[in-house]
């Protein structure tokens, strides 16, 4: 059991990602690399947002699995149940109560402003539900349920994180102080390009390549990919600024970077050897993920425990902050009678 109300000084981390599955290199090279190495510094709770999956979802039939699945993955790279609290957003209710309590001093106007909301109604016109109205008032009851004070964001989110400041402050201005303002921490790889080179990498545009992919289907990915877009001859000079598998390489193949640049720029190398040793590192780099993968699958109900135990934990916090709102606004409280 984590006892991060002892430690005044470390400050907390709040991070959430919807249940999307299995989770692929996008996801670990813009966030989950990212808290992994936060874990270190800060008190770190993550957490499966299944209640905003539901703003998108038309069908919930595998649900459970991409919970399942996903939280798996996140073990298997390093998210350690010992130093973070790992929970699913649903098991904690307190959330929706927060989230509830926030809509009521949140402007309509501050709502229909937000970007990702004029995107989502254009992907979704037939679906245009309250929740996806209100998505960024639930993110807010979120990070600040557990006075999140950190929170690890790429650039695309920054709109959502600002509303969320502009919340808190409106709350705390109106009632008193209690949450902190959350801070945005850019991750160090805030965009990673899909496979098509053009569009952020997710299963949606199918331009994925899964961190739990075996080596064969990392090669056949890779090959699909498209590169340098001025290159159309072996022949030609490359232009590796421009070009996406390149840039991967700059994660996964770090130490070459400088040689493939050159060998590009100079015709040594030819696209398709670019794309073969990029799928042989991200294969290398991957393979101790998929030993550790494997190891927290044979253990029964580890996935299931390590939830539980997370949610025991949340739920705790979420308690204390709720009786706090609820003094701050003069709710009356509800009295507790003895057990007759």
């Amino acid at each position: 059991m984590l006892n991060f109300g002892n430690n005044q000084m470390t400050q907390r981390v709040f991070s959430g990602f919807r249940p999307t599955g299995k989770q692929h290199i996008g996801n670990y090279l813009g966030a989950i690399q990212n808290w992994v190495s936060l874990q270190d510094e800060y008190d770190c709770v993550y957490c499966v947002v299944d209640i905003h999956a539901l703003t998108t979802l038309e069908t919930t039939e595998a649900l459970r699995e991409d919970i399942y699945e996903m939280v798996l993955d996140w073990l298997a790279a390093g998210i350690d149940p010992e130093k973070s609290i790992v929970f699913v957003q649903s098991h904690v209710p307190q959330v929706m109560e927060l989230h509830t309590l926030f809509s009521m001093v949140t402007p309509l106007s501050w709502l229909l402003r937000v970007p990702t909301f004029k995107e989502k109604v254009k992907m979704q016109p037939h679906n245009v539900n309250y929740g996806l109205v209100g998505y960024p008032v639930l993110m807010t009851a979120d990070i600040a349920l557990y006075k999140g004070e950190v929170v690890p964001v790429g650039e695309d989110q920054l709109p959502h994180l600002e509303l969320a400041r502009e919340i808190v402050r409106r709350f705390n201005s109106l009632y008193g102080f209690v949450f902190p303002e959350p801070q945005a921490k850019l991750t160090s790889f805030p965009l990673v390009l899909g496979l098509d080179g053009v569009q952020k990498m997710s299963k949606s545009c199918n331009n994925h390549i899964e961190i739990a992919a075996p080596p064969q289907e990392i090669l056949e990915r890779v090959m699909t990919a498209v590169t340098d877009p001025a290159r159309r001859y072996r022949s030609d000079p490359g232009h590796p600024d421009i070009c996406n598998i390149f840039r991967l390489h700059k994660f996964f193949t770090p130490e070459r970077v400088d040689e493939i640049a050159r060998e590009c720029r100079r015709s040594g190398i030819g696209c398709v050897d670019c794309k073969q040793m990029l799928a042989q590192s991200i294969s290398s780099a991957l393979e101790p993920f998929r030993q550790r993968r494997a190891a927290v699958i044979a253990k029964p109900n580890y996935v299931a425990e390590v939830l539980a135990d997370g949610a025991n934990q949340a739920d705790a916090i979420a308690k204390e902050t709720m009786e706090e709102v609820k003094e701050k606004m003069k709710l009356l409280q509800r009295a507790k009678l003895p057990v007759r």
